[in-house]
Formats: C-alpha cells, sequence, structure tokens
C-alpha cells in the first residue's frame, strides 16, 4: 500500500493543471492569500476522500477473497485501464490550437472562496480515485498505515505547498518601527525631511 500511495501521491502533485492554476493565482492580486485558500482546499479534499473510505471500511483492511476486497482489486484494475487508454488517447489526438481556458481571465480578480472552488475542480479524478482504492488496504489500528495516510496527502499537495512558500517568502513586507528599507532610521528622515538624503540616492 505505501508504495502504490507514494506513486499515486507523486503523480497527483506533478500534474500540470492544477499546477499552472495554483502559479496564476500567485501572480494575481492577494495571491498569497488565494493561493492558501487553494491549498488547504486541496488538502481538504484529498482528508476528506480518504474520511470517507475509512468510515466505509472501519479502518480495517478487508479479508482476503471476500467481497469487499475484489471489488477493491476491480476498482484499482479499471481504474488503472481507463487512465491508460486516457494517456494513449490524449497521446494519439493531434495537438490542436486553443486559447487559454475562459477562467484563466478572472483569476485576477478571483476570491478565496473562487481558488478554493477552483482547486475542487482541478483535482484529478481518476489519480484521487486511485488513492482511495489503495487506501482500502489500510489498517489504522498500525501508526504506520496513519503516517501512510498523512504522508499521502502532503505529498500529494507537495508541489503547492512549495509554491506557496517560495511567494510567501519573496512577499514584501511592509518596514517595522525602528527600521527602513536601506536601513536609514526614522529620526534621521524626520530631522532631515527637507532635504535629499544620502539614502534616498542610495535606493535608488
Amino acid at each position: 500500500m505505501v508504495l502504490d500511495l507514494v506513486v499515486i501521491g507523486t503523480a497527483i502533485t506533478l500534474g500540470p493543471l492544477h499546477n499552472t492554476a495554483f502559479i496564476l493565482l500567485l501572480f494575481s492580486r492577494r495571491g498569497v492569500r488565494q493561493g492558501l485558500a487553494f491549498l488547504l482546499s486541496w488538502l481538504a479534499n484529498l482528508v476528506a476522500v480518504i474520511a470517507v473510505v475509512v468510515l466505509l471500511t472501519g479502518g480495517r483492511p478487508p479479508e482476503r477473497h471476500s467481497t469487499p476486497s475484489t471489488a477493491a482489486i476491480v476498482a484499482k484494475l479499471v481504474i488503472g485501464l481507463a487512465l491508460v487508454l486516457y494517456g494513449a488517447y490524449r497521446h494519439r489526438m493531434p495537438p490542436r490550437p486553443h486559447g487559454p481556458p475562459r477562467w484563466t481571465a478572472r483569476v485576477d480578480n478571483a476570491s478565496p472562496a473562487t481558488a478554493a472552488g477552483l482547486a475542487w475542480l482541478l483535482q484529478p479524478r481518476g489519480l484521487v480515485a486511485a488513492g482511495a482504492a489503495t487506501v482500502v488496504d489500510a489498517d489504522l489500528s498500525t501508526l504506520s498505515d496513519w503516517l501512510a495516510l498523512a504522508a499521502y496527502c502532503l505529498l500529494a499537495t507537495l508541489s503547492l505547498i512549495a509554491m506557496e512558500n517560495c511567494t510567501w517568502s519573496a512577499h514584501p513586507r511592509p518596514p517595522t518601527p525602528g527600521s527602513t528599507p536601506c536601513g536609514a532610521g526614522w529620526a534621521d528622515i524626520r530631522n532631515d525631511s527637507s532635504s535629499p538624503s544620502p539614502w534616498s540616492s542610495a535606493c535608488g
């Protein structure tokens, strides 16, 4: 189960569609806030899917050769086959020139609620379903499976966390009292407000 979740989580986090939308959100107005709303909604959706599966299984893997066990195996095969066929179809289909989706023009003025809804909309359903089918085998009586589920959620969100952290670190912040850009003191600016300050030339 652990290896399967690692592979699925990696495939989810490297998906191009939601990463592109997330980058557009980060470069919009209030990008850090919108990115955080998108990230939290994305993570909450993954946790919700896992919670539903765990509630259905009772936190215990189904017995081998039982009906639930057979159904889980069939679901994995169907989902995997569907993903392979879809990938082959997209690979063979000739590319068609088209403009960007309509929602990209509205990203700049999107609200955090819209960003959260966009995260739910752009989650790769096939891969999330594959993850859900794998979680059926989770045994919540062991700490290792709890850690595996938590690692899966974080891995599937890793690209968003990294971009959000980089954007937050680079986001300009207002100067704190007692300090100004380029190192000038507030007293120096106040006492010499009428004449050009050497700090202003240093700042360009």
